[in-house]
């Protein structure tokens, strides 16, 4: 049987980007050396706030809602999103999510590259 390299990443090893509508904290990732074919993440976004609406040129997204209540647009599309609540976003599309709740919204993303691209609107 083939022996596979853990590649375990503890909570002080992830990465924290903030912004000004919340923070990203990536989990998995090429650039933090533990996937050579995904990305994942966790999206905070504070009530009453979104991130910009953007686009992913070379991968699919997948969005997958833990705690708060948003907006997702994916191009002129919007649905409403809540705990439990999973959306697939192809590669290419314009999408952003609004946090319309109380609370701060938290959701797990991953994409289908280690190396995710990012275009602003």
């Amino acid at each position: 049987m083939a022996q596979h390299e853990v590649r375990l990443t503890r909570a002080g090893e992830t990465a924290t980007e903030e912004q000004s509508w919340g923070h990203l904290v990536w989990m998995v990732s090429g650039a933090l050396g533990n996937s050579d074919t995904m990305t994942v993440g966790r999206c905070h976004i504070s009530p009453g706030h979104a991130n910009p609406r953007h686009l992913h040129p070379n991968c699919d997204e997948v969005l997958h809602v833990l705690q708060g209540t948003i907006e997702h647009t994916v191009d002129d599309e919007v649905v409403s999103m809540g705990p439990g609540d999973t959306i697939s976003v192809p590669t290419g599309a314009w999408h952003n999510a609004r946090n319309v709740g109380t609370d701060e919204a938290i959701f797990v993303i991953s994409f289908s590259t280690p190396d995710r691209q990012v275009v602003a609107e």
